[in-house]
Order: structure tokens, then sequence, then C-alpha cells
């Protein structure tokens, strides 16, 4: 595909030909910026100004809303993008052997599984098991936050062909795992009790010697990392300073500092989303424009064209996002009402949002791998 295949910014296209872009970037320089990271530098100051305790349930309200057009459809996306073709993506021939088994991992054997722990939790009326979900979803949100940051500063630097050596990706990615395991021995460490959908999940007990050993390989890997650039730069090596942006704010804005305020903490679901989302549209759109052009006229042409094409997409997100987080759990709750005494009027809300969290994240570990072939064919081009 032609690298004047998609258009700068996230507007879709008025019609099927090809609008010149710079192929630096997803959306162009500014929508780049905010979209990867760079709101937090406009909304962090402006949450730490307000008062907790007058805003807290203004944000609340106003995070929860944004969920249901930004969150939801992010995780939505994943299932369209994952699941389509996903016969070929089997048992066709696009795919090796072993691309082909970490489809049917994340997308049969994990859900299953998934299914499984909460069918023996609920049958035996183990609410301590059933928790334990939450336990689960706490483990991979820090996984694929670290990652995802990682991810958005490779594809920063091949679409700049500013490239990292497997040297100086390893010492990001150390580092990007030391973040994530501190974040998550923090909260474990504190002792933090979380409620979701009147259900409760406890801290793991970890010794604190574990916790301060994380923060030593934090400051360590920092460190190996800040002189890496350095160095990097110093020798002439441009840096892909969008993708390190994205790198940074996703590691300690997003990760590692995210409990520095109530109301931050709140808000940085939504800017995750936004910059999975702009990876999302970027790969979607270069797959709707490698179809081949419709020849049809009148009102098959029109329905063939990009911007409905792409129109379907985002409302299917919409939707899916709508039946997978609130129409489907809020319809099993009100059919089991007798499982009230025990695990509470709200127990499919909390299971549905544990499953599509945690089965989330095993997803995009198969789909945006580098060696993943639709990656390059789609999302680079």
């Amino acid at each position: 595909m032609s690298s004047t295949a998609v258009r700068a910014g996230m507007a879709w296209p008025a019609a099927d030909s090809e609008v010149p872009r710079d192929s630096r970037y997803l959306h162009g320089p500014v929508l780049d910026f905010l979209l990867l990271g760079g709101s937090s530098f406009l909304a962090l100051p402006i949450l730490l100004l307000l008062p907790v305790d007058k805003y807290m349930g203004i944000v609340a309200v106003a995070a929860l809303a944004l969920a249901n057009v930004i969150n939801h459809p992010h995780f939505a996306h994943s299932y369209q993008i994952f699941y389509g073709g996903f016969a070929d993506k089997l048992f066709g021939t696009s795919l090796n052997t072993q691309m082909r088994m970490r489809y049917a991992i994340a997308g049969i054997v994990v859900p299953l599984l998934l299914v499984a722990f909460f069918a023996v939790g609920l049958l035996s009326g183990n609410v301590r098991l059933v928790t334990w979900g939450g336990n689960i979803m706490a483990l991979f949100v820090g996984w694929h936050y670290v990652k995802q940051g990682y991810g958005m500063l490779m594809v920063d630097s091949v679409l700049k062909r500013r490239f990292f050596s497997d040297l100086e990706k390893r010492i990001l990615l150390i580092n990007a795992y030391a973040v994530w395991a501190t974040a998550w021995l923090y909260v474990n460490s504190a002792g933090v009790t979380t409620d979701l959908w009147d259900l409760k999940y406890y801290a793991i007990p970890v010794p604190a010697w574990s916790f301060y050993s994380a923060v030593i390989a934090v400051a360590a890997s920092s460190i190996a990392a800040a002189f890496m650039l350095w160095r990097k730069h110093k020798g002439g090596g441009r840096l892909p300073l969008t993708g390190l942006m994205a790198y940074f704010v996703t590691l300690y804005l997003w990760s590692l500092f995210a409990w520095i305020n109530p109301l931050w903490l709140l808000v940085i679901p939504v800017l995750h989303s936004l910059q999975y989302l702009a990876v999302v549209y970027r790969f979607q759109l270069n797959v709707e424009r490698a179809k081949p052009a419709t020849t049809a006229s009148g009102f098959r042409a029109t329905f063939g064209s990009l911007r409905v094409r792409m129109t379907l997409f985002a409302t299917i997100g919409f939707v899916l996002g709508a039946l997978l987080f609130w129409a489907i759990p809020l319809w099993l709750d009100a059919e089991t009402i007798s499982t009230d005494a025990l695990f509470g009027p709200s127990l499919f809300l909390f299971v549905c949002w544990v499953t599509v969290n945690v089965h989330h994240y095993f997803m995009d570990s198969v789909m945006w791998r580098r060696d993943n072939p639709k990656v390059k064919q789609h999302l680079f081009c």
C-alpha cells in the first residue's frame, strides 16, 4: 500500500482517493502528541489544583460517561480486529504455526479459562475465589499499560525511521517491567482494598523487601534508560520524541505515580484508551483502504465508501462495548437475583468487567506483536 494511504488527521476522508499525508505520524504531529499521552500534561495540573472532596463526584461521573464512548469501544475494537477473519488466522496460510497457536490460545483457551474460573467460584458459592478475579485484573492492568507505552515508542520509532538496537530495546523493556512490578507491589504493600460493583477484592500481602527491591530496580533501570538515550542522542542518533513522551507518560504518570491524586486516577483509563484508539484507527483505515475499490454505483457505492465503512466500524465498537459492559451483565444480574445475598446485586457486572479487561490484554499481546504480518501490512503502510 502507498504511504499516502491515510489522511493525517483523525477525520475520515470524504472519498476513497488517496490523500497526501506525512508518513512519519499516525495522524499528524499535534494529534499524535495529544492522543499518545501529551494531553496528560494538560489534564494533570488542572486535576491537582482541584479540591478532591468537592470534585470527586463530578470527575467520577464525567469519567464514567467518557468510558461509554472511549474506554468501552477501545475494548470492543480489540474484539473486532482480533476475531475478524479468525478462521483464516487459525487455519489459513497467512500466519506461521507459532502465530496461529498464539491466536488460538488468546482467542479460545484464555476465555474458556476465565469462564471456568468464575463458574467454579459461582457454583461453589466461594466469594473469595470470585473476587480474586479483581486481583488478576489489577495484575494485568499494569502489564498492559507498560507494554502499550513501550509499544507506542516502538511504533513511533518505526514511523520516523529512528530505530533502537536490540540492546537498547531490552533496556527500555526492563525499565517498563520494573515500573509495572513496583506499581503492583506498592498497591499490595499498602494493603489497598478495592470495591468493584459491590464486590471487594483485597491486596495480596507482600514482604516489604520485595517492594523496596523493585524501587531499586526502577531507579537503576530508569537511570540506565536515560543514559542510553543521552548517549544515543550525543552520538548523532535522532530520537522519536513523541514515542518517548508516550513511553514516559505511560510508565511514570499512568502507572508508577497513578496514585498521586484520586482525581487523576479516575482520568487515566480515558487517556490510556485514547492512546490505544490512535493506533486502532490508523490500522483499521489502512485495512479498509487495502480492500478492492467498489465498482458499484448509487446506494451500493455510498454504503461501500470508506467513510461509511469506518462509521460502521466505530458504531459496532460502541454497541459491542455497551453490550459487554452494561446490557449483558445487567440482564444477567436481573435474572439471577437469588445470588444477591451471597455475591451482591452486581455480580455479573463484576464478572463481565474483569473478564473483558483480562481477555483484552491477552488479545493485544498477540495482535500487536512486531512479528505479526498483519501489523506490518496495515499499521506501518
